[in-house]
């Protein structure tokens, strides 16, 4: 999957020169990935808050029916 980010240039992959264990890499976001993960954040964090306005108006509905 990192391959296809940094296909899109997304994300740029650099090893770690030092590293015994050449696995472990480094992943920098480009100004694109930058910018993708916070249309990205913006969204969840606006689908969470729909889900808390909605989970609020159904306890506040429960809250009545008692």
């Amino acid at each position: 999957m990192s391959k296809s980010f940094e296909k899109k240039n997304l994300i740029k992959i650099k090893n770690f020169k030092n590293n015994k264990n050449k696995i472990e890499y480094l992943y920098l976001l480009t100004p694109k990935g930058i910018n993708t993960k916070m249309i990205l954040t913006i969204n969840f964090l606006k689908t969470k808050s729909k889900e808390y306005e909605e989970l609020q108006k159904e306890l506040k509905q429960l809250g009545k029916n008692k």
